[in-house]
């Protein structure tokens, strides 16, 4: 065997290799690799099965929370959902790309335009919705114009893996794992920052999807919305939900406005979710214009904080939950 034969066989493992990374199984549909790269496929483990796509697409469609983490990834997006309630956490950058990108669908999965994903002529369509919400979509329609591969939330917490499966599946990783980086080098600089700060302490949080006009509150709980990106850096949440559910009910609940001082009179501290702006999210001033609220023991110890960006569901988005963090916990270093 001669030395230029060994090394194009030595390249041709290489690229085998790198095409079976990432969870995949492989090129199914060459396995003799006869056809040119931009042809090449590997079978992916979607919500929906497993699903056989380009290795490397070239014109993504992305629906629901798949919007957010596959601009934030620089994948060759040609089609979008609108995502309006991430739109404030969106950097100058992303929000430009968001609002170039043509819009497929609406905010919810029964508006999708499935003339205008066709337009689009997609090779792939990744869905980022609920499993429940995919009965929403006319799922074989979407397949007869490109491979679809549906990867939705479940518990909020989990918007770290399900933002790198989308990314993995739309074949932008590499600037994913760029951003995941920055957010976990922040992280640990706030962690060391604030250790001994809020070790002693035990954290509740008041979420906004409470419903003021049903005088009820949201109490959020380890791996929540509220919650997850705080204890990355060492708060601890105390307490768990009453009556667990699926998704963001195992890990949140609604009590009654009567039953706050139960509920969070043993915490230490309480973390509060506000509008990006900093406002007050109409169901959050609800709570806090009652006295029930301002005699918990937290509020009158002046242990009450506020924080932005809680419902970031990307590692960009997570470093500005961290910056609010870290204006909002600022003053427990003085104390």
């Amino acid at each position: 065997m001669s030395v230029r034969r060994s090394s194009g066989l030595i390249g041709a493992l290489a690229l085998a290799l790198a095409l079976t990374g990432c969870g995949s199984s492989g090129n199914a549909a060459d396995p003799a690799g006869r056809a040119g790269a931009e042809n090449r496929t590997r079978v992916f483990a979607a919500d929906n099965g497993k699903i056989t796509i380009p290795a490397a697409p070239k014109r993504v469609v992305a629906t629901g929370y798949a919007v957010p983490a596959l601009i934030e990834a620089g994948a060759p997006l040609v089609g979008i959902s609108t995502w309006k309630r991430g739109e404030p956490m969106m950097g100058k950058e992303a929000l430009a790309a968001y609002n170039k990108l043509p819009k497929v669908a609406g905010e919810q999965a029964t508006e999708t335009n499935y003339e205008a994903v066709a337009a689009a002529e997609p090779d792939l369509i990744v869905i980022g919705v609920p499993a429940p919400v995919l009965g929403d979509i006319d799922v074989k329609r979407l397949e007869s114009i490109a491979p679809v591969v549906a990867i939705g939330p479940t518990v909020p917490s989990a918007w770290r893996d399900l933002s790198r499966r989308q990314a993995d599946a739309a074949g932008a990783l590499k600037q994913f794992d760029t951003v995941q980086a920055a957010y976990e080098a922040k992280a640990a600089e706030l962690a060391k920052k604030y250790k001994d700060a809020l070790a002693p302490l035990k954290f509740g949080h008041v979420g906004s999807y409470g419903e003021a006009a049903k005088g009820t509150f949201q109490r959020e709980f380890s791996g929540s919305w509220g919650t997850n990106v705080a204890e990355n850096i060492g708060a601890s949440y105390y307490g768990q939900v009453k009556k667990p559910g699926p998704g963001s009910k195992g890990v949140s609940e609604y009590p009654s406005l009567e039953e706050l001082p139960a509920s969070l009179g043993a915490a230490d501290a309480v973390t509060y979710s506000v509008k990006a702006d900093g406002s007050l999210p109409e169901s959050v001033k609800y709570v806090m214009e009652s006295e029930l609220w301002k005699n918990l023991p937290a509020v009158k110890a002046g242990k009450a904080f506020p924080i932005r960006h809680t419902e970031a569901a990307t590692y960009g988005q997570a470093v500005q939950t961290l910056e609010a963090i870290d204006t909002a916990f600022a003053p427990l270093l003085k104390q």
